[in-house]
């Protein structure tokens, strides 16, 4: 009962790395001037709804009906919008106004006619708390504690009263006069303003809708698209600090995860492309504004660096092409492969450059530092058990390898080539073209030979000599088959293993490791048997690039139905799940699971 009458947050992205300001910021308060008691909550009926243009919570009780719209005016501004109308037989009268507290310390806050100014001693960012449309007749404020008093409102039966506050929290960067300039121009029609806003959404929504696999049609599918596209929204993030571009967080809920990474960003953007290829591009621009001249992409970025530094110790996989092309393919934008395909073909030359410690044509992963853990990261599955036992080779004085050679990175690496063969023949770059195109059938040959065990049926790492398979069944085993590396014969051992429910085929499957491994760690194991989305996106998709089909419509199948929450409202898409149990670990509202959901729904 103590947040009715608001919106909880806001969640300031403008403060230290992400907090949340208040339990509720702005609290409408009326108080029935004939009886002088404030309104009573508890006397109401509450229904609270989240749609991709807005939030809105509906009070109704027999006398009144209280109606709260959250709009976002912009990428700094909410619109708070409350629509009071009495549904009784009698004049109603009321004094009316907001309260709010914040538990940010360092937050001040200032009274300025009918607005609050907010500063921090923490950040050169501005909040303001403002009203429109209503005289504002006295602004109180007293340590963390305001209020807003407006004028007396007098509502006939039948009558509705409109009133509107704005909140704006604004990074430095930004220009606040035009700030406020654009909110007071929506102020004059907020409901026309909300209407577009709906109206911009839906269509964003049909898009999606229109690429549906025909076998997910059902409403609960649709369902999984509306909150797989609020997910990424609510991880969205705006040009500040260090950060040059826009793109997605991998999740608002934990502290560490608010900056952009190489392979989420690749990932998000293959997403983004179905329905927003301009943020798509964004996003992948994002990480290319951290490349050095050698062509390495940084493995994180933040937005602001003193809080925690740019990881420079090692990058990601090598899907920025696959990503682009993406991108490329849904908004048809030429300058876009003009301006990223040189800087992409320096990033894939420069893991031949730096990650090929025997210059066999074969790369491995490693690190800047010469830090074992880092070169670990470098594969983004950090703790895999595959790992156990490399140790960590000088390539150079920046240069280090691992002592194996990975399948999934040369696999990737093998993509990157096609997709980079198709941009060169969109560009007329026909040399280059044939240059991708011969490479990627060389290292096909390597792949299949190299990192194949007909015995098992699986794809494996192998010593950096390439003699000595590391059999540690994993899901870098089926990325050939995404890559469409695998000749047809291998493609089906590697299915039969994917379904076998003592391997992958688990109650949440194609999970990271083999339930069969004594090393399985399925509760909380990170990369060592949890359920990553990402992973098992690559593993159904390799699996429809062999034609089966059936088998692929399975697992998605089960990957939506069995993971915890995935098609209930108002539980969030977690980092990654219990692959025996479904329960759902680590972080909340997580983007790439979020991404791949729309991947897997869109058959793509």
């Amino acid at each position: 009962i103590s947040a009715y009458g608001g919106f909880s947050g806001p969640f300031l992205m403008t403060q230290e790395n992400g907090i949340w300001c208040s339990k509720v910021l702005s609290q409408l308060e009326l108080i029935n001037i004939e009886t002088g008691k404030p309104l009573d909550w508890n006397d109401f009926q509450m229904t609270h709804t989240s749609h991709p243009s807005h939030l809105q919570v509906d009070y109704n009780n027999p006398t009144l009906n209280i109606k709260q719209t959250l709009v976002y005016a912009s990428a700094h501004s909410a619109f708070i919008i409350t629509d009071i109308s009495n549904s009784s037989d009698e004049v109603l009268e009321f004094s009316s106004g907001w309260k709010g507290s914040t538990f940010v310390d360092g937050l001040t806050s200032t009274p300025d006619k009918n607005s609050l100014h907010l500063s921090s001693n923490k950040s050169n960012a501005r909040g303001i708390i403002q009203a429109f449309g209503d005289l504002t007749h006295e602004i109180e404020v007293d340590t963390n504690n305001y209020r807003i008093d407006l004028q007396k409102i007098k509502l006939n039966p039948g009558e509705n009263k409109q009133l509107l506050l704005a909140h704006s929290f604004i990074f430095d960067e930004y220009n606040i006069a035009e700030e406020n300039l654009h909110l007071t121009n929506v102020s004059h029609d907020v409901n026309e303003f909300l209407k577009n806003r709906i109206s911009g959404k839906k269509a964003l929504l049909q898009t999606l809708y229109n690429k549906l696999d025909t076998i997910w049609q059902d409403d609960v599918y649709r369902n999984l698209l509306v909150k797989s596209m609020l997910t990424l929204q609510n991880n969205w993030r705006i040009p500040a600090g260090e950060l040059k571009h826009s793109g997605l967080f991998p999740s608002y809920h934990y502290i560490w995860f608010h900056g952009f990474w190489a392979w989420d960003s690749w990932k998000h953007a293959a997403a983004l492309a179905h329905y927003d290829p301009v943020l798509a591009a964004e996003q992948i621009k994002a990480m290319f504004d951290f490349q050095n001249e050698d062509g390495f992409i940084a493995d994180c970025v933040y937005r602001d660096t003193t809080i925690e530094p740019h990881n420079y110790r090692n990058t990601k996989p090598p899907l920025s092409a696959w990503g682009t092309w993406k991108v490329y393919e849904h908004g048809q934008d030429l300058n876009l492969l003009k301006e990223l395909y040189p800087k992409i073909v320096n990033q894939h030359y420069w893991w031949y450059r730096n990650r090929d410690h025997d210059n066999d044509g074969i790369c491995e992963y490693g690190s800047t530092d010469g830090s074992l853990i880092a070169a670990k990261w470098e594969s983004g599955m950090d703790n895999a058990v595959r790992f156990d036992s490399c140790q960590i080779l000088q390539n150079s004085t920046t240069a280090f390898s691992l002592d194996q050679e990975s399948v999934d990175l040369n696999a990737y690496l093998f993509a990157e080539k096609k997709y980079l063969a198709k941009m060169a023949k969109v560009l007329g770059m026909e040399k280059d073209e044939s240059t991708f195109t011969s490479e990627a059938n060389t290292l096909k040959d390597r792949i299949r030979q190299q990192f194949y065990d007909p015995i098992s049926g699986w794809f494996y790492d192998t010593s950096i000599d390439g003699n000595k398979l590391i059999t540690a069944m994993g899901c870098e085993g089926w990325i050939p088959l995404w890559a469409e590396v695998a000749t047809p014969e291998q493609a089906s051992a590697v299915k039969d293993n994917m379904m076998n429910s003592n391997y992958f085929n688990t109650k949440v499957p194609f999970q990271t490791l083999s339930a069969s491994h004594p090393k399985f760690k399925p509760d909380r194991g990170y990369w060592r048997g949890p359920n990553w989305l990402d992973q098992a996106y690559f593993g159904v998709m390799g699996l429809h690039n062999y034609g089966f089909h059936d088998e692929a419509y399975d697992a998605t199948y089960k990957l939506m139905h069995n993971a915890q929450g995935v098609l209930t409202n108002g539980i969030s898409i977690r980092e990654n799940y219990h692959p025996l149990t479904g329960q759902g670990m680590e972080s909340e509202n997580f983007s790439w699971s979020a991404a791949h959901y729309i991947l897997l729904l869109i058959n793509e």
